[in-house]
């Protein structure tokens, strides 16, 4: 083997690292060793017990404010609610358990958009109820504007019901 591969390859240094010279080492102490007697002895007792209670800052953390619009907003429940007391003629049950009101948005403007379908697109009260639904969402009080939007697609089906509907209907 020649004389260079017998040399010890050390990796080079990262660029933030500091690189001291031998002389600088050798003037360096070695850092103490860590020997068992060292060791902090600590029964079985004192490491069982509950040092800290994570939970204490979770728990006294107040809830945040919540905001008026949005998704689960006050004001997107209160016209869902809305949307509760309007009843389909045909059948005794809400349109919104009925599963006709396929989407409630409330942006941050307080403006409602309501996605919601017909039972069929021959259906008696097609050029009534969603006018219905627009009147009833635009007097929620702090609803600025609504709009209803018909959609047919997904069609709807028995299976958008709500198991309320199912059981009023005497489908469960």
């Amino acid at each position: 083997m020649s004389d260079e591969a017998k040399k010890d390859y050390v990796a080079a240094p990262a660029p933030n690292e500091q690189v001291l010279s031998a002389e600088e080492a050798a003037t360096l102490a070695k850092p103490p060793r860590a020997r068992v007697e060292d060791a902090a002895e600590e029964t079985l007792r004192e490491s069982m017990e509950r040092k800290r209670d994570y939970l204490e800052g979770f728990l006294q953390k107040k809830p945040e404010e919540a905001s008026a619009s949005g998704p689960g907003g006050a004001l997107q429940d209160a016209v869902i609610a809305a949307l509760k007391e309007i009843y389909d003629p045909e059948i005794p049950v809400n349109i919104y358990d009925l599963g006709l009101i396929y989407g409630v948005e409330v942006d941050d403007e307080s403006d409602a958009t309501i996605t919601m379908t017909l039972t069929t697109p021959h259906c008696p009260v097609a050029e009534t109820m969603p006018g219905e639904v627009e009147l009833r969402a635009s007097s929620v009080p702090g609803i600025r504007d609504a709009e209803v939007v018909l959609v047919w697609d997904p069609p709807w089906g028995p299976d958008k019901m709500t198991d309320e509907a199912r059981l009023e209907l005497g489908m469960l």
